[in-house]
């Protein structure tokens, strides 16, 4: 593996795809909206601001066309005075609107989450213009934030994680095509599988992996977090062994160009994208625990669990997990209280048997 600080190609290609996105939404956006993101880029990412462009672009088209004070303003041609006319009451009537509205001839619905994520990005927009002098006042901050609710957070149990490997090397249920498919694949998706389970790392970071990224005489490899920061983590013997079988497979492979260092490949040999591994996950999680909707998520959630399970450290497992917050942590080891809840299922008892 080795030492370097340059940047890993795929997020490279990924936030210049991001950055031409957000320019594009901005071009259907206030003029004002320019200077926002440009004076929030030295502390987000090219993700979360396009994810703030995109979801202006859903405010802006409420407010033209929903809102007395705007109706029949194009949204590009709104100003900072034409902002500062915002009231509690549109922000109020934004929330609703966004519980159900149609837009393309599609109806589209938010739960409570996606409403505080699209609220979040007006509030940025306001709070930032309000410290610049430049409103009157930040009129966010009379509103609530939608409740939500706790998840129930689903992850495998060991059992489970058995069945779901087994299923990957020997699929079951699968058609005559899938299974043709699978003989090609199947080396590398255990390895992908077996690497989710065993190091807990996002599907992005996953798919970003390189192979000069992977040290095996230190089972070591580096990955390229949220933020951006390069982290090097490790993994168990048996990820290693998976890995191995895989890359023997992967470095023989003729058809590969020779500039293609990514790890992990598509039927097209070339890097598999974040979609492919959730369709993949998927497939085999069905196959095995039908009864729970698996997503590369929820194996990171199993690792989580495991982690502090075994160790019974929870900043260790904020460490590993990249997580800022160790409060966010706290979610990956919730099965711990229901480990206690499943204790004592038996203990009131309804009829004495012996009776």
């Amino acid at each position: 593996m080795e030492n370097t600080n340059k940047k890993n190609d795929y997020f490279k290609e990924r936030n210049a795809k991001n950055q031409r996105q957000i320019m594009h939404n901005l071009s259907s956006l206030p003029y004002f909206c320019y200077e926002f993101v440009a004076g929030i880029e030295n502390r987000t990412t090219p993700l979360t601001r396009l994810g703030y462009t995109q979801d202006l672009k859903i405010f802006f088209d409420f407010l033209t066309h929903e809102c007395a004070n705007f109706i029949g303003i194009s949204a590009h041609d709104l100003t900072l005075d034409d902002l500062a006319k915002l009231s509690v009451n549109d922000l109020e009537l934004y929330l609703n609107y966004l519980s159900s509205y149609d837009k393309d001839d599609k109806n589209l619905q938010n739960s409570a989450t996606s409403k505080a994520r699209k609220l979040c990005a007006v509030r940025s927009l306001l709070k930032y213009f309000y410290k610049k002098d430049k409103l009157p006042q930040n009129v966010s901050t009379k509103i609530d934030t939608p409740k939500i609710r706790d998840k129930e957070i689903i992850r495998l149990e060991v059992n489970e994680v058995v069945k779901l490997l087994n299923n990957a090397e020997s699929p079951e249920g699968f058609s005559k095509r899938q299974n043709s498919y699978n003989k090609l694949t199947k080396k590398r998706d255990v390895a992908i599988l077996t690497l989710l389970l065993g190091t807990g790392i996002r599907v992005s970071e996953c798919v970003g992996i390189n192979i000069d990224d992977i040290d095996f005489d230190t089972n070591g490899f580096k990955i390229t977090r949220k933020g951006g920061n390069q982290v090097i983590l490790y993994f168990s013997d048996e990820v290693a062994d998976a890995l191995k079988d895989y890359l023997e497979e992967r470095l023989n492979n003729e058809n590969v160009a020779p500039n293609e260092n990514a790890l992990f490949l598509s039927l097209q040999n070339k890097r598999i994208g974040v979609r492919a591994v959730e369709q993949l996950v998927k497939k085999y999680a069905s196959g095995s625990v039908p009864l729970k909707h698996i997503t590369p998520h929820k194996l990171r959630s199993t690792y989580g669990t495991n982690l502090y399970r075994q160790t019974g450290d929870i900043y260790i497992v904020a460490d590993v997990l990249g997580h800022r917050d160790v409060n966010t942590t706290k979610k990956h080891y919730a099965a711990i209280s229901e480990d206690a809840r499943k204790s004592v299922a038996n203990v009131v008892k309804l009829r004495d048997k012996n009776e």
